[in-house]
């Protein structure tokens, strides 16, 4: 059960381009993380290009991005995360092409009990059904 924020350093990013990286953040979380793409949530922010800094020089050239994903701690191995951030980068440069010098991905890992969905926390949805998976 991710929750990806993907911030785009882009007003007038067009909804397809979003909608093409929102379908291809889903899919690697389900192919490399094996996340269910059913509970996956994946929020665009769209910021304006002249408040995106690097080295604090505005980076009104290129396109800043940042993307965060909220997983449940120990349910990965690092060789699936290194893969689920190689992978993450690979499809920012592809799609929105010409990346500032500072593209970051972060994996934030949440202890199951202080981490929910639909009100149950992941350490009760494993209590209650062993099979039950992220």
């Amino acid at each position: 059960m991710p929750f990806a924020r993907l911030t785009v350093a882009d007003p007038d990013l067009s909804i397809q381009t979003q909608q093409s990286l929102v379908e291809g953040i889903t899919k690697l979380l389900a192919t490399t993380l094996l996340k269910s793409p059913q509970v996956t949530v994946v929020n665009t922010v769209l910021a304006p290009r002249d408040q995106w800094f690097v080295a604090a020089t505005p980076q009104t050239h290129a396109t800043g991005a940042h993307l965060e994903v909220s997983i449940t701690a120990g349910t990965n191995t690092t060789d699936e995360k290194a893969a689920f951030l190689r992978e993450a980068h690979r499809l920012l440069a592809d799609t929105l092409h010409t990346l500032s010098p500072a593209v970051y991905v972060a994996l934030h890992e949440l202890d199951a009990g202080s981490w929910g969905y639909n009100g149950i926390s992941q350490l009760a949805r494993r209590e209650q059904d062993p099979s039950e998976t992220d």
